[in-house]
């Protein structure tokens, strides 16, 4: 769409960028994700990343990777309830530390580096703590799919809470 100086609608960066939209009407800021919303989202985001985890892990027992890490010496075994459970967990967390970016300038960006850097770093246990490399390998696996289902999905929901990505209106 053309304005009347021949330059795109929205390309102009002091205009917020939902004027360029095929309907130029902003939703209202009462429809910003709260937190029974982003609770929500990190359930079935996380809920998939059990899934796929669990496959992951399932493949790795059938091809006999001992799933055995090293905690104060001690081999603990990594059971299918373990990875079922702590990539909810890790998305309902990062789901509801989200809100802490809610409203904010630059909130997308914020949250998708944040959750990156977390991931990274959550990947420090499998590879410090695994006895074999294989092990390390197959239990980075879950980590990556967490961090691939989860960050990119929460921090579209709290972009889309940035200043310019609402309008007020008054109710009538």
């Amino acid at each position: 769409m053309l304005t009347t100086e021949g330059q795109a609608a929205g390309s102009d960066p002091a205009q917020p960028a939902w004027l360029g939209s095929k309907t130029p009407i902003a939703p209202a800021t009462s429809m910003d994700p709260g937190p029974k919303f982003l609770a929500y989202a990190g359930l079935v985001t996380g809920a998939w990343s059990s899934l796929l985890s669990l496959v992951v892990y399932g493949f790795a027992r059938l091809i006999g990777v001992p799933m055995i890490v090293e905690t104060d010496r001690i081999p603990v075994f990594i059971t299918w309830i373990a990875v079922a459970v702590v990539p909810l967990a890790a998305a309902e967390a990062g789901a509801m530390a989200a809100l802490l970016a809610r409203g904010r300038a630059h909130a997308r960006r914020i949250v998708f580096w944040a959750g990156t850097l977390i991931a990274i770093s959550s990947l420090a246990f499998p590879i410090m703590r695994a006895e074999m490399v294989s092990t390390a390998i197959w239990l980075s696996v879950p980590h990556v799919i967490t961090w691939f289902l989860v960050v990119p999905q929460i921090a579209r929901i709290i972009g889309d809470t940035e200043p310019d990505a609402r309008v007020n209106r008054a109710v009538l």
